[in-house]
């Protein structure tokens, strides 16, 4: 009996004859194909710009120093994510902090934001960038958080590495009508894959211009951005420090496979997802909540342990279903509980919620080419560890 792990990446001739295609063409990297991919998805989502990169990380990074964000600066996140929501700050010389998370969504906890920022307000220390994070693929509420941006005077990252394929409101997760930037992730157990690699979108020229100049080293050919007439047709100027953050043409027409896909996967996911909250409704797990403005991405299936209705403890039944063979997983460890951010003078209590989160969830595996006899040998293997 194979382990089913709790996501993959589905990869079809097609993809790998897009690839073939460009490892038999003259370029490898900063080629036609990742422009493509760019304005494929900058089309898809309705953004009138995209920045791929090598990964969601350096998107959160460039994004961060495109926004000015620097020495002196907060930037706030949620504590349930991956710890590159916070981390961007951190290259930026900036410093970080957190808002508690809705104990329905698991989102950053836009009651909790605002209290916040009237506390930072009086303090003088309000945030220059704030980063919800589309936990699972579900939107948070985003039109709350830009009205709060309008008021206390913060840019927008949105974290949708989760949330490609998923809508807010009518519009499609990407569009930036209530951010400065929205990050992709396109990490092999996400929605698509370029293997790795990420994508910064935006609505802002400017933005996008610093994000593409940023990326690469910070060199431009451009001669308008030049501080002299070029010497000749070679020239080239470092006007900025950037980074070697670019995604390659191997990675764009994965990327851009992928991409034909994307609706079917994430309907695929969608699928699964009301079958698991079917046959889970019995047992003494929380299942998903849905925020009605939004459609998810559903990159994860978390549910929550209810610890009063069973024995076993949260890592005995992580644990359980590790020996079945199922490959589950925990999304994600409080940030401020790392021992770097502790270092910084978090402490556990600080974020009740996520700690509280942390204690219970447990996600189970989901992906589109999962079967419904894996589901079901699933579902019996976590109702097995319950009871244990």
């Amino acid at each position: 009996m194979s382990i089913i792990p709790y996501g993959r990446q589905d990869i079809t001739q097609a993809d790998i004859d897009a690839v073939t295609e460009v490892l038999r063409s003259d370029f490898l990297t900063q080629g036609p194909v990742v422009p493509r991919f760019e304005r494929a998805v900058a089309e898809y989502c309705g953004a009138k710009h995209a920045v791929a990169v090598n990964s969601a990380t350096s998107a959160l990074h460039i994004g961060c120093l495109a926004l000015g964000l620097g020495s002196g600066d907060w930037l706030w996140t949620t504590p349930i994510t991956f710890v590159a929501s916070a981390n961007c700050a951190l290259y930026c010389g900036a410093q970080v902090d957190f808002v508690d998370i809705d104990p329905r969504s698991y989102n950053l906890s836009t009651d909790a934001l605002e209290e916040k920022l009237k506390i930072a307000e009086r303090e003088g220390r309000l945030p220059k960038v704030v980063v919800p994070v589309h936990l699972c693929g579900q939107p948070c509420e985003m039109e709350r958080i830009h009205e709060l941006g309008q008021r206390y005077g913060f840019a927008i990252i949105e974290d949708a590495s989760h949330a490609v394929g998923g809508r807010y409101k009518d519009g499609p997760v990407g569009d930036c009508r209530f951010s400065d930037i929205t990050v992709f992730s396109f990490h092999p157990v996400k929605i698509v894959t370029s293997a790795e690699g990420g994508m910064a979108l935006t609505n802002d020229a400017a933005l996008a211009e610093r994000m593409a100049l940023l990326r690469s080293h910070g060199v431009t050919r451009d001669p308008a951005l030049m501080t002299h007439e070029a010497d000749g047709p070679w020239y080239y100027q470092q006007i900025d420090l950037g980074f070697n953050y670019r995604m390659t043409e191997l990675q764009g027409a994965l990327g851009l496979s992928q991409l034909d896909r994307l609706d079917a996967y994430v309907a695929r996911r969608h699928a699964l997802a009301r079958r698991y909250d079917t046959l889970l409704a019995d047992l003494p797990v929380t299942i998903p909540w849905q925020h009605p403005d939004g459609y998810s991405g559903l990159h994860l299936y978390v549910v929550r342990i209810v610890r009063d209705r069973v024995g076993a403890n949260h890592r005995d039944i992580f644990m359980a279903l590790r020996e079945q063979e199922i490959g589950v997983n925990l999304h994600y460890i409080p940030v401020h509980t790392q021992p770097y951010y502790q270092h910084m003078g978090f402490k556990t209590g600080d974020f009740p919620e996520a700690e509280a989160y942390y204690t219970e969830a447990i996600s189970l595996p989901m992906y589109p080419t999962m079967s419904e006899e894996q589901q079901d040998r699933v579902v019996v293997s976590l109702e097995r560890a319950l009871s244990q």
